[in-house]
């Protein structure tokens, strides 16, 4: 006979191991994880100038504790940090409005994102996904935002364009493919 299932409701842990990058990592740290029983739920994970940065989302019944003592010895040689912590379970929002992609490229200063992206926040929009990069003098920036219902993407578009310009950089927004999200 079949035991029931458990409708307790799992525990959200946020993961974040941050430091010198070396092979392994992210195979050492999901394994620990699945060790305890925990399921992968949301992950990122991205070089920063040459820095391994990773955050994870893992649900089940294993308390904080337990997950920093399965993940220490990923920080035993002190080149990496591994934080755990509780967060909150919120359900999926459905989507309202529409995806788009935005990129923005040029000579590098300062000021560039917070530009750009204030203007998707006064069209109430929200940014999912950000990334940039600098190469040499080269800077670029790809996001993936959601625009509300109802935007004038036309606008939204001839803001950010106005923003990148007065900045010396180029900027396009495009509707998100499918399969880019």
């Amino acid at each position: 006979m079949n035991s029931p299932r458990s409708t307790a409701p799992s525990i959200l842990h946020a993961v974040t191991v941050l430091g010198h990058d070396r092979p392994g990592i992210i195979a050492e740290a999901t394994g620990r994880l699945a060790g305890l029983g925990l399921n992968l739920e949301d992950s990122t994970m991205t070089l920063l100038r040459g820095h391994f940065a990773m955050m994870l989302l893992c649900a089940g019944d294993a308390p904080a504790a337990d997950i920093e003592t399965a993940l220490a010895p990923l920080a035993d040689d002190g080149t990496l940090t591994v934080t755990v912590r509780e967060v909150p379970q919120e359900p999926a929002a459905a989507a309202a409005g529409t995806s788009w992609v935005l990129t923005v490229h040029g000579g590098d200063r300062p000021g560039i994102v917070s530009a750009v992206v204030g203007q998707v926040a006064e069209a109430g929009g929200n940014i999912t996904d950000l990334t940039t990069r600098l190469a040499g003098d080269l800077y670029l920036l790809v996001a993936e935002i959601d625009l509300p219902a109802g935007a004038d993407v036309d606008a939204v578009g001839a803001a950010i364009r106005a923003a990148a310009t007065d900045l010396g950089v180029g900027a396009t927004l495009r509707p998100a493919e499918a399969d880019e999200l």
